[in-house]
């Protein structure tokens, strides 16, 4: 850390199941400070809780370990601190375990563990003390719906991790943290900022839901495929973090992806809802920041403004909603309609009716063609999904009866898969907790340290956006084209809802975009979300607009069921819709 006026913190993970190599190629490809990794999703905590199940001392991410093998050793002789959340529901034990791992190569480093939010052991003391962690989309406690919990995590803020390396710490371990404190933490710690450092914080937690996701900042999932030069071997994320809270977004040279504002301004909009983004530490105005290119894949931020965070702090519930299988029928050629009809009536008689599963849910996605070229353009399929407490009813006695209808039924029946057994339907519970109920504690050396959580301002202020000069929408010729020949999206899941951000690459498209795309429009181009409270943003310095689709994922992702029960292809899917829109606004590549 030669520079004191500049901390290169790289992250090498997006989520559970990323990159194994993606460690060492950061710390071999070029200078970082800080080794970063985000292995936590909402999903990923019941996946957690399953291994944990299996043994108590499991838990936490199995991969990090192989990375720090890889990785430790160079680690420490180039200075490099490492801070991750991959401690999940157990971050002591991946401590342990860690230092075991390393003592064997005959390293040691020295580990902390960040412990504070697993709120299950004190879940019920807190429902006592007046916390009813309702569900922010239901408006129902916890307590009055009769759920049942098997993770309640609290997401802590950045603090801990600054304290932690003050203290020392080669490798800081943290549980459910907000992703974006993996990158504010350690600029707190290295700037020596104060906890009502607001634009500050806002800044570096802005870089952090940037990096967050690995190489989503780095060209990977951008509508515009064609500006990317190889997905060969992408790069991942490096924030060049500043002491004013600025940051340049890069990669490590000679890596495939691309840097630009285009692929930062698309990750900037993944799982947001308002544009005050709500963080443990500080509230990120997303619209107040500017972003430019400084250079081939180099992307500038600055001017990010921040407020005082709320009083409260965000819950990751997971309760046991039972359990769901899905068995996938494939309808081929004439009468899918009347054959989809067919297959369902004859299976819900066999089981005895619809109303013995708790949940039904049928969907026919007409993929098939007319005169077909290949025998799989003359495909339907048609997915049926049942949910119930009982596992018995929703295993191998639901799919062993739609394949015992194989010979007896349509005409060219098959099936997708065999038959399965039930998986646990996990519902997420997203709700709030005060933050004088959360503490978090770093273990260093077997001594644990309290850090209160981040206080308020003395006085709650909101800061102003800048006022856009947004010019006239474009007149002249018009085209109907898709929607994605002029803009880019980027989507996602927040617990049982989810965000579709959409944006322009010139003020003009903005212009077109900002006056077409209603809620309403949106709700005719998209009419499976038209049931649905749908709300808008605008982010005019983004030249985006952003949408939040309240109950798409129904119960969240592990209960979810739709296809993509992550709304990954949300976006995609807006961007194939056809529309009127002027010719010059079209991108040309």
């Amino acid at each position: 850390m030669s520079d004191p006026e500049k901390l290169i913190i790289a992250n090498c993970s997006g989520f559970f199941g990323d990159r194994l190599s993606a460690a060492r190629e950061m710390v071999q490809g070029g200078p970082i400070d800080v080794l970063t990794g985000d292995y936590l999703a909402e999903l990923t905590m019941a996946i957690l809780f399953q291994k944990k199940l299996k043994s108590p001392e499991g838990g936490y991410v199995p991969t990090f370990l192989k990375q720090m093998e890889a990785v430790m050793g160079q680690c420490l002789e180039k200075g490099i601190r490492v801070v991750a959340n991959a401690g999940g529901l157990n971050p002591a034990g991946l401590a342990r375990t860690l230092k075991t791992t390393v003592q064997t190569l005959g390293l040691s480093p020295r580990i902390a563990y960040i412990e504070g939010d697993d709120l299950m052991p004190r879940l019920k003391t807190l429902q006592q003390a007046g916390e009813p962690f309702t569900h922010l989309d239901k408006g129902v406690s916890l307590a009055d719906a009769g759920a049942v919990p098997i993770t309640a995590n609290a997401y802590l803020g950045a603090w801990g991790i600054a304290a932690a390396l003050a203290q020392g710490a080669d490798i800081v371990i943290c549980g459910r943290v907000a992703d974006a404190a993996l990158v504010a933490g350690p600029c707190a710690w290295r700037f020596g900022w104060q906890r009502t450092d607001w634009d500050r914080l806002a800044g570096a937690y802005a870089a952090g839901h940037i990096i967050e996701c690995g190489a989503q900042a780095t060209g990977g999932n951008y509508s515009f495929v064609h500006e990317v030069p190889s997905y060969r071997n992408v790069g991942f994320p490096i924030a060049e973090m500043h002491p004013d809270g600025s940051f340049v977004i890069t990669k490590h040279p000679d890596t495939g992806g691309l840097v630009s504002v285009g692929t930062v301004t698309a990750q900037l909009l993944y799982e947001i809802a308002a544009p005050t983004y709500l963080t443990p530490d500080v509230a990120v105005r997303i619209d107040t920041l500017s972003l430019t290119q400084e250079g081939p894949d180099r992307v500038r931020g600055a001017g990010t403004r921040g407020e005082p965070p709320p009083e409260t702090t965000k819950v990751c519930i997971n309760t046991l909603g039972g359990y769901k299988n899905t068995m996938t029928v494939v309808l081929t050629g004439l009468d899918i309609d009347r054959k989809a009809e067919i297959v369902a009536d004859t299976l819900f008689d066999s089981l005895g009716g619809r109303e013995r599963f708790r949940t039904v849910d049928v969907q026919l996605v007409h993929a098939e063609k007319i005169d077909p070229a290949t025998n799989d353009e003359a495909f339907a399929f048609l997915r049926i999904t049942v949910m119930d407490p009982d596992a018995d009813k929703v295993g191998k006695r639901f799919s062993a009866k739609v394949v015992e209808m194989a010979l007896a039924n349509i005409p060219g029946f098959t099936l997708t898969s065999p038959p399965t057994n039930g998986a646990p339907a996990v519902v997420h519970w997203p709700a709030l907790v005060s933050n004088r109920h959360i503490h978090q504690t770093i273990c260093i050396d077997d001594r644990p340290a309290v850090v209160v959580e981040a206080a308020g301002a003395d006085e709650p202020f909101v800061v102003s956006a800048p006022i856009p000069d947004i010019p006239a929408v474009p007149g002249g010729p018009t085209v109907r084209a898709p929607l994605g020949r002029a803009f880019a999206t980027r989507s996602g899941d927040k617990g049982g809802n989810a965000n579709l951000g959409i944006w322009a690459q010139t003020p003009e498209a903005y212009a077109f975009l900002r006056r077409f795309l209603t809620i309403e429009r949106l709700k005719r181009l998209l009419p499976d979300c038209a049931s649905l409270p749908i709300e808008r943003y605008e982010l005019p310095n983004l030249l985006a607009v952003n949408f939040y689709i309240r109950g798409l994922l129904g119960d969240g992702v592990a209960a979810s069921v739709r296809s993509d029960p992550q709304a990954k292809t949300l976006g995609e899917y807006l961007r194939a819709k056809i529309v009127e829109m002027p010719v010059s606004i079209l991108v040309t590549h």
